[in-house]
């Protein structure tokens, strides 16, 4: 029986206990949450880069119009006497800049008939991002996740340096999808360490209170910094120089003990976790290191070695629920992207805007925190994308009834865009918890890379969807209020992560929550389940009941 019982137990449970004896809610973890919040400001700002210097100021043809003139209400590409007889050419335009910040596009003049090169040079950064983070991911799994951490970050600083001197459109093309290629792991690579550090009962609360605040922070100040730089050249200077202490990680954080087991570099994780202790002041008998060792070599005596992306589509389950989070990832990120980037041509300054938008970001973490511990993560997920499939549908039968109130819109616009922002912040937020813990640890690196890859991908199509407005008012949330439903019924499909020993294994993923039923919540579990029921979903769990806390295990 004593070899049964061992062979079912999980090597998460075993980094568990080890690293309770060494501290997990101690110097370093605090230390790591700091580091973690200088991170979120690094990747607001390097994120919404794309957005701040691109922004398009009021624009008119100035030619045979004397500076003295007051200029158009409205910006035009036509000249102010043009009638059917006359040129419809312009050599020069004047612009009326936002509080006097100069972008690229005044910059370079790249408006009128040279503003698709503007659409180009953005495209590239999301088509680096596609790149960068599968490849990335796919390094992390084969290197590390600190050094990714590490690299991803001079990317993005290198990225949006060179930019500076991206003034034709191949240069530009070319640096902005360099810059495009770290985002997402430079920040998700932190983020994963943080997680595996921290005390399950305390990673949502730890991690949303870092993003919530941080992340809400760096996007408030980002047009305030190009408002002070009053350049695009000064305001990616501000915000790449930052990122030069991202290499200084290597000395404070530790590598992943759960991927230095999955590479079974038993030796090596023990080094980390004595770190871990040394830090935290803890004193850990050599004893216990070994058994720590001796354990983790025998739950891993049948494991296959160095498993990849695609294992993922070679089992039943296992396939489903990737596909499932594939396609949850789509929908978030593409109504993320088009509601965050909605801050131009609603009768207020972009930069004002943007700042009132981005105030949502904290209120949607202390949400996810309030809530996501207590409903579970597929609750979470599910109810939020419900809700925001239900506001943008309503957003879009309102837009469509106030059309022809002219003074209204502007109000109505800006308050719709800063609620709409909120609920799928709490989507967009929550997601990114339960697509790390749900995919196994083996694969962890790529598999979270994946999910944020087919999101970035789709953001493609948010374009196309918006023009749809051309054709009927409300249809582009008409379609953005489907595809959230549509996700929010999958998401019920997923099994629950919270209070569960999570997957190491690809065998451990196609168990995983595989008596579940769709209709099965974490916090309705005491009243449907039977104890005998819960005995067995939850039996290698209960022989650990004094050590497991158990928010989520990596």
């Amino acid at each position: 029986m004593q070899v049964v019982a061992r062979e079912r137990k999980n090597t998460m449970l075993e980094v568990n206990k080890i690293l309770e004896k060494c501290g997990d809610c101690n110097r370093l973890q605090f230390l790591m949450l700091f580091l973690f919040s200088f991170i979120n400001v690094l990747s607001a700002m390097h994120y919404y880069s794309q957005t701040i210097i691109t922004f398009l100021p009021k624009y008119w043809c100035a030619d045979g119009l004397a500076s003295a003139e007051e200029a158009p209400s409205k910006s035009s590409c036509l000249p102010i006497d043009y009638n059917e007889t006359s040129s419809d050419s312009c050599e020069r335009y004047d612009y009326e800049l936002y509080m006097g910040y100069e972008s690229y596009a005044s910059d370079m003049g790249w408006i009128c008939d040279q503003a698709w090169k503007l659409t180009i040079g953005q495209s590239m950064f999301f088509v680096g991002s596609v790149v960068g983070t599968l490849l990335l991911g796919y390094l992390a799994d084969r290197v590390g996740r600190l050094p990714i951490l590490i690299v991803a970050n001079v990317i993005a600083m290198g990225g949006n340096m060179l930019t500076i001197f991206g003034t034709t459109l191949p240069l530009f093309c070319l640096f902005r999808l360099i810059s495009g290629f770290a985002t997402d792991s430079n920040f998700v690579m932190m983020y994963i360490l943080v997680m595996e550090y921290m005390r399950p009962s305390l990673r949502t609360v730890g991690l949303s209170i870092c993003i919530g605040i941080f992340y809400c922070v760096g996007s408030m100040g980002a047009p305030w910094i190009a408002v002070l730089a009053r350049t695009w050249r000064g305001f990616l200077i501000a915000t790449s120089l930052p990122f030069a202490l991202v290499p200084l990680f290597y000395f404070i954080v530790p590598e992943s003990v759960q991927w230095l087991i999955s590479k079974q570099e038993y030796e090596k994780a023990v080094a980390c976790l004595k770190r871990v202790a040394r830090i935290n002041g803890r004193q850990v008998e050599e004893s216990a290191y070994q058994e720590f060792i001796e354990e983790c070599k025998f739950s891993q005596q049948h494991l296959k070695v160095a498993p990849n992306l695609l294992d993922l589509f070679k089992t039943p389950r296992l396939r489903r629920n990737t596909l499932i989070l594939f396609f949850k990832s789509m929908v978030i990120t593409l109504c993320y992207d088009a509601v965050s980037r909605n801050v131009q041509g609603l009768g207020i300054s972009p930069f004002v805007m943007f700042t009132l938008s981005a105030t949502t970001i904290l209120p949607a973490c202390l949400v996810i925190i309030l809530l996501q511990d207590r409903i579970g993560r597929k609750a979470m997920a599910s109810i939020s994308l419900l809700l925001s499939g239900i506001f943008i549908s309503v957003t879009g039968a309102i837009l469509f009834a106030v059309a022809s109130s002219a003074e209204r819109s502007a109000t109505l616009l800006v308050t719709l865009s800063v609620i709409g922002r909120f609920g799928i912040t709490v989507a967009y937020n929550s997601a990114a918890q339960y697509a790390t813990e749900l995919i196994p640890t083996c694969v962890r690196g790529q598999g979270v890379g994946a999910v944020h890859v087919m999101g970035y991908a789709f953001t493609f199509f948010s374009a196309f969807i918006l023009y749809t407005r051309t054709i009927f008012s409300p249809l582009p949330e008409i379609i953005l209020g489907f595809i959230s439903l549509l996700g929010a019924g999958l998401c019920l499909l997923l099994p629950e992560t919270l209070h569960r020993t999570l997957p190491t294994s690809l065998e451990d993923g196609e168990k995983f929550g595989k008596n579940e039923k769709w209709y099965t919540f974490s916090f309705m579990e005491k009243r449907t389940q039977s104890v005998a029921a819960l005995a067995t979903q939850n039996s290698t769990m209960k022989s650990h009941s004094n050590s497991v806390d158990s928010a989520a295990y990596f």
